[in-house]
Order: structure tokens, then C-alpha cells, then sequence
């Protein structure tokens, strides 16, 4: 069983050709709504990769919650340890995507903020059915901090996907098994401008100077990623492909990584694996309803390579 404990959003995403400047409007197209929330995107992902997954999350006692938690668990995640509020909205993200496939959002947490660390770590348990925890950042500080704590006093590796930013500190850091970030996550937390794979490679070095024992992942869109890891570092690169809608992709890539990597994967393969999912998700619309299956990476042509 993989654990995640994070966010529940319902995406309203809206197509434009440009993002607008400050004070203009631009005209939108092809509005839609859509399940997502990192928390509940990476435990979908897993779901597609056909590992079993249960989501610990909070969510509003509304319509938004009820169809969210329902899909989910249509899914296969476990959803008995969600919690519902009856004084908060469930989380809401106003997506904008623009011609290129590149998107800009805005979240409104809602019940997601209310998550306690009380209320995770009870969730949680004593883990002994967990194989790994991942966890982001779209739920207090605190919660996370707590479930890492717990994590890592059950033995059970730590995946903390670094969005969206927060500083952490290095204590916390440490804790952590693997630790994900994309170029601007990156960025922020070093310090140090990331755009490509030799300037990831020396964000990763300054990272892992404040984890020393976890492996560090900066994830680079189509370039792939570079990874420092005991068993690996360098860049592995990407697959190129014409993207949609990258809504989503990078928590696809988290959920095939780590099932890859649970399942006795190298680190270069999991990584590629996880490439392969992510690009084949960028080609469609949506967060969740992007998600490949395992069936369907495995069939692509290019998995041959992996």
C-alpha cells in the first residue's frame, strides 16, 4: 500500500491562446471542470499504475467533495480515512492553459487547510501496510511536518514533492527519502536559477547538502530530470512529444516513479518509466482523466527503450 496524504481540489480550467497581462482580458475557450489536487492526482496516478493507494485528505461537505471523493475511490483509492467539513468549501484551482500546453493556476484551499496533524497521524496508524508516503505541499506546514515525522519513525521512505514552494527547513528536509521539485521549486529553494539539466545538477548538489541522505529529483519538463541519488546521478533525459495540457504531469510522474521504484526498479528506469507516463499525459486534457495506465505506458512504442 502506498499512502498519500495532500490536497483534493476541483480544477476549473479555461483555454486561452496567451495568458492576459495585468488588467487585460483575453478571451477564454473550452471551459471544463475536473477533479485534481496534488494529493489526490498522485494517488489517482498510482491507482493507474495499479498499485494499491489510500488518500488522507480533507474535503468540504458539498457537491464538489462528494463527486471528488466518489471518483477516487471509483478509481480504486481508499478513501475511508477523507475527511469532510461542514464549515469549509472544498479546494478550488482556477486553471488557465495557454496554446504551448503551459499553465498558470490559482487555489483556493479551502477544506484542505483545515487538515490537522492530529487527524493525519491518527489516520496513518502504525504504517504497517505502507510501503511509502508521498506527500506535497498544498496542505499546512504543520500536517506535513507531522506525517513526515511519523513516516520516518515507522521506517517507511518519504516522498515530499516540494509544491507549490514553501521554505522548509533543513531538519525536516532530512527526513525525507526522496525529495521533487521542477525548475522553479528548484530554483527557489537553492536559490540558484534552474533552466536546464547542468544547472539542475548544481541545485541538486546544493540540495543535497541540506538532505544529505535523501535522493534529490529536479524534474525538467520534455528535458527529462536530473537526479542525485547513492545509486545514480546525472540526467536522464525526457521524450519529446507536442504537448496539450500539462495539467497534472508532474504528480503522474511522481505516482509512476515511485510505484516503479517500489517495485524494484533502478532509479534510471523508474525515472524513465515515470518520463513516458508524464508525456503521454501532457497530450490530453484534464488532471486525473489524463492519466495513462500502466497498460498503456507499456504498450507506447518507446517503452521498449525504457
Amino acid at each position: 500500500m502506498i499512502t498519500v496524504v495532500g490536497s483534493v481540489n476541483m480544477d476549473l480550467v479555461l483555454e486561452v491562446t496567451r495568458f492576459p497581462q495585468p488588467g487585460e482580458t483575453v478571451q477564454g475557450r473550452n471551459f471544463r471542470s475536473a477533479h485534481g489536487g496534488k494529493g489526490a492526482n498522485q494517488a489517482y496516478a498510482v491507482a493507474r499504475m495499479g498499485r494499491p493507494v489510500a488518500l488522507i485528505g480533507a474535503v468540504g461537505d458539498d457537491s464538489f467533495g462528494t463527486d471528488m471523493v466518489a471518483g477516487l475511490a471509483e478509481i480504486g483509492v481508499e478513501v475511508s480515512q477523507m475527511v469532510r467539513r461542514a464549515d469549509a468549501a472544498s479546494g478550488t484551482a482556477l486553471i488557465t492553459v495557454d496554446a504551448n500546453g503551459q499553465n498558470q493556476i490559482v487555489v483556493a484551499n479551502g477544506a484542505n487547510d483545515t487538515l490537522t496533524a492530529a487527524e493525519v497521524t491518527t489516520a496513518l496508524g502504525d504504517l504497517h501496510e505502507c510501503r511509502a508516503l508521498l506527500l506535497q505541499l498544498e496542505i499546512p506546514l504543520p500536517t506535513v511536518a507531522a506525517a513526515i515525522r511519523h513516516g520516518r519513525a515507522a521506517g517507511v521512505p518519504v516522498f515530499l514533492n516540494t509544491a507549490p514552494f514553501q521554505e522548509l527547513p533543513d531538519e525536516l528536509l532530512g527526513q525525507c527519502r526522496w525529495l521533487i521539485a521542477n525548475e522553479q521549486e528548484a530554483t527557489e529553494l537553492t536559490r540558484q536559477h534552474v533552466s536546464s539539466p547542468a544547472e539542475a545538477g548544481f541545485a541538486a548538489t546544493a540540495l543535497r547538502q541540506r538532505a544529505p541522505q535523501a535522493g534529490i529529483v529536479i524534474t525538467l519538463g520534455a528535458a527529462g530530470a536530473w537526479i542525485d541519488s547513492a545509486e545514480f546521478t546525472g540526467h536522464v533525459p525526457g521524450f519529446a512529444v507536442e504537448p496539450l495540457d500539462s495539467v497534472g504531469a508532474g504528480d503522474v510522474w511522481i505516482g509512476a516513479f515511485a510505484t516503479q521504484l517500489l517495485e524494484g526498479r533502478s532509479v534510471v528506469e523508474a525515472a524513465r518509466f515515470a518520463h513516458l507516463a508524464a508525456a503521454l499525459a501532457v497530450t490530453r486534457r484534464g488532471a486525473q482523466s489524463s492519466m495513462p495506465t500502466r497498460a498503456e505506458v507499456e504498450a507506447d512504442p518507446r517503452a521498449a527503450a525504457l
